[in-house]
């Protein structure tokens, strides 16, 4: 039995969910967002408050029950309030800007780095080492950090390169006389 899909998932004031057969959708401030489900799960709206049961008592159904209650979580969470993806920046003449519908970066190359920044998607630069990626999806949303990060992912030695907030790096000791 899943531990996460016996929970509801809790519809907040301010975001409208319905259930069309097999498709789930919420409308919020933020947008509004689908999600197709599973054939093996089913979904119900009640009391505000969202539930999604197994239509059957097979392993792989007991699998999709927790993972779409987890969807269907950060799908009404998205379009409420959003997710966040904070990046930093460390090196000597690194830095990062907004210009337009690109994200222009320095990052010790030879060139500059010109990212474009998807739809539905918002990036904000604070300082010029900090990068701020914003939007409804979360999925998008880490994957655009993901994207950005491999840019030049931090390297062990200085732990120069763009790192998610918070992020420890393994440090390696340099060569030796």
């Amino acid at each position: 039995m899943s531990r996460v899909g016996k929970h509801p998932v809790l519809v907040p004031a301010g975001v409208e969910v319905q259930v069309a057969g097999s498709t789930v959708t919420a409308k919020g401030k933020l947008g509004q967002r689908s999600l197709a489900l599973a054939k093996e799960v089913e979904a119900g709206l009640d009391q505000g408050k969202l539930w999604v049961k197994p239509r059957a008592d097979t392993k792989y159904a007991r699998m999709m029950w927790g993972t779409y209650r987890n969807l269907l979580n950060n799908l009404v969470n998205g379009v409420a309030k959003g997710f966040t993806v904070n990046l930093e920046i460390q090196g000597v003449g690194y830095r990062a800007q907004v210009q337009g519908k690109n994200l222009q970066l320095q990052l010790g190359y030879s060139h500059e780095v010109l990212y474009p920044i998807p739809e539905g998607i918002a990036i904000k630069c604070d300082k010029p080492t900090s990068i701020s990626i914003t939007g409804a999806d979360r999925q998008r949303v880490g994957q655009v950090a993901a994207e950005i990060r491999a840019l030049r992912g931090p390297e062990p030695y200085k732990g120069k390169g763009i790192r998610y907030e918070g992020e420890q790096i393994l440090r390696k000791e340099g060569k030796k006389k």
